[in-house]
């Protein structure tokens, strides 16, 4: 195994490497190496990286999304719906104030 003075870059091979991809083993030059996560890594294997947790939107979760939404919306809807009957099934006396005025043991 050759020493990391006596390596080239993989993309430049006039220029002498500087750091070792820890991910694919290779030797770069300061201008083909990235940092990230405090550790020295080369621009294919940052990809990889990002790539494994970048999040792919497919058609099948926006339609998912929609039905949620549309179910939601559905619920409220009903919530006070259920709601409103409930307020029409009061008897027109309650609101003119006339049932607060005749005793309950009369009846």
């Amino acid at each position: 195994m050759q020493n990391l003075a006596q390596q080239q870059c993989l993309h430049h091979l006039g220029r002498e490497a500087v750091a070792r991809c820890p991910e694919c083993r290779l030797f770069f030059c300061r201008e083909c190496i990235a940092e990230h996560d405090d550790r020295v890594i080369c621009a294919n294997c940052l990809n990889k990286i990002v790539a494994r947790f970048t999040e792919r939107r497919s058609p099948a979760r926006f339609l998912k999304s929609l039905i949620l939404a549309v179910a939601g919306v559905v619920t409220a809807w009903l919530f006070f719906y259920w709601i409103g009957l409930g307020l029409l099934a009061i008897p027109t006396d309650f609101h003119d104030g006339t049932v607060w005025r005749t005793p309950f043991w009369n009846e």
